[in-house]
């Protein structure tokens, strides 16, 4: 056979091209080897190796040139296909990404020996994201320099081995407070106790893990009693959905995924989520009520940092999920051992420490942003809304 040549056709792109072309191989009897096209703004590059004789070629790509206003050139293909090797997913993350971020990146992938193979763009709002395809740079280092370049240049960075294990995950655990929603319940019931300001110093340091979570919660717990169920009626009204959540739920329900919640707040709160949210789990403490009021104690054991791994183990035995399929999304130091024990821990807009043990985090308000880490595209979720008739294509669908 000829030796391969490389046929790269780029311009406005339009119908009937790639046919065109195919049908030009076809009466050369040519051997197609590889195939990669790509269409940016409307602007076509395609690029296609084959065996074919190379002077019967330029003849007829010439026509084909001029017929549909596009460039095509020939040139020498090395005779070794190209080889898709499993590597690494980075994903970019940020409000915006400019060239400077950009650059610092591919840098960062170059000092680690590795080479981007492709980028492709998932969402330019509510936050713009890409994911790179990199192999050639071992995961650890990579993670390390990445890691510190995303803290300079303030964009989030996901480092991910690639693979059917970054294809297989299956459940999403949640935490509630100032994660699925943007409030802390227990500040919210603090306010209709009139205890406010001591119940949040002590819920600050539960959170960045100065304080133990289950002696906090006890003594925060403590600091209600009296108060009557009306109060928690209101108290949950109060509750706000962090943007995204709907649009995040939704869209993970409808590729199959369990959600489930798991909280260091309350059940009366969770099993609201759960009902209106249509969540396939929820776990959380229970406020022991007697004759209509709190009696400022907890019902049953506390959901705390190591409760919160074991329920994760639990869930993923109970759906038969195992726990590398699994994807645990928190902000609190109580989170860090459900984020350890998943197969991809998330620390959302999280505190530093939480930061630090994460595989990775994300720091814009917009809970459907984790989608994109998952390899989901916007125009994906904005579609199935479409088909749904949740808002017209093209445009962010309402929520919350």
């Amino acid at each position: 056979m000829p030796p391969p040549v490389l046929i790269r056709v780029s311009g406005p792109d339009h119908p009937g091209i790639t046919s065109a072309l195919m049908a030009i191989l076809d009466r050369l009897d040519a051997h197609i080897e590889d195939i990669e096209q790509i269409v940016i703004r409307r602007q076509l590059t395609l690029g296609i190796v084959a065996r074919v004789d190379r002077a019967s070629l330029a003849a007829a790509v010439h026509d084909l040139g001029t017929a549909h206003g596009v460039a095509v050139e020939i040139a020498d293909a090395d005779e070794s296909p190209t080889e898709r090797a499993l590597g690494t997913i980075v994903t970019i993350l940020a409000t915006t990404i400019g060239p400077n971020q950009m650059a610092a990146i591919a840098a960062g992938v170059a000092q680690c020996g590795g080479n981007i193979d492709r980028i492709v763009r998932l969402s330019r709002y509510p936050v713009t994201s890409y994911e790179l395809d990199v192999y050639g740079a071992p995961i650890e280092a990579l993670r390390q320099v990445l890691v510190s370049v995303g803290r300079v240049h303030g964009v989030d960075l996901s480092i991910q081995p690639d693979g059917l294990g970054r294809r297989s995950r299956r459940l999403v655990v949640l935490d509630v407070d100032s994660t699925l929603i943007q409030d802390e319940v227990i500040d919210l019931m603090a306010s209709e106790a009139g205890c406010a300001q001591e119940v949040a110093e002590l819920t600050a340091r539960a959170m960045d893990g100065s304080l133990d979570f289950s002696d906090a919660l006890t003594a925060r717990v403590s600091l209600m009693a009296g108060l009557d169920t009306e109060a928690l009626d209101r108290v949950r009204d109060k509750v706000r959905l962090t943007p995204g959540a709907r649009t995040f739920v939704r869209t993970l329900k409808r590729m199959g995924f369990k959600v489930a919640v798991v909280s260091g707040g309350f059940t009366f709160v969770t099993d609201a989520l759960a009902v209106d949210l249509g969540l396939d789990h929820a776990s959380a403490n229970k406020l022991e009520i007697v004759d209509g009021r709190l009696t400022g104690r907890l019902s049953g054991p506390i959901v705390d940092r190591q409760r919160k791994a074991t329920i994760l183990r639990e869930i993923a035995e109970a759906e038969g999920i195992g726990v590398d399929a699994t994807v645990a999304v928190g902000d609190g130091a109580n989170d860090l051992d459900m984020l350890a024990e998943a197969g991809l821990g998330i620390a959302f807009n999280a505190k530093a420490v939480v930061r630090a043990a994460a595989d990775t985090s994300v720091s814009v308000p917009y809970l459907d942003a984790v989608l994109f880490l998952l390899g989901v595209r916007r125009s994906e979720v904005e579609a199935a809304d479409y088909a749904d008739g949740a808002g017209p294509d093209g445009i962010r669908v309402p929520i919350d």
